[in-house]
């Protein structure tokens, strides 16, 4: 297990990230949580990597470079992550939103994350 890794309940749909190893295994509805894989390339039509715009401090992370990914009641991001020089920000999605976030904030090296309800995880 490692800091900043994300697992999945395959029984209720809970998401964790780990903050702090500390050993063990992460367990959930009485069964191992499984470790969500950061998808880097997308195969399919649909669009998954986050990519990141920078303006000056205003830091875009959008989902679907081409093509906006869908925001729907049954498919859409549920959350992307901004990861800068170790710190992390969040912006939390429902359908209807669209598929970017704006963080207003400065820095060196950037990360980006998004969690697609339907395909995983995907890391820029």
């Amino acid at each position: 297990m490692e800091k900043k890794q994300v697992y999945r309940c395959e029984i209720c749909g809970n998401i964790v990230e780990v903050l702090h190893v500390g050993g063990g295994a992460l367990v959930c509805c009485g069964q191992k949580m499984i470790l969500l894989e950061e998808k880097t390339e997308d195969s399919s039509t649909e669009k998954h990597v986050p990519f990141i715009v920078k303006e000056g401090d205003k830091v875009t992370v959008k989902v679907g470079e081409n093509a906006a990914h869908p925001m729907e009641e049954r498919h859409y991001i549920e959350w992307i992550e901004l990861q800068v020089d170790g710190k992390s920000y969040y912006r939390f999605l429902k359908p209807g939103d669209k598929p970017e976030a704006v963080f207003c904030v400065a820095g060196d090296e950037m990360i980006a994350r998004e969690y697609c309800n339907v395909h995983g995880l995907w890391k820029s």
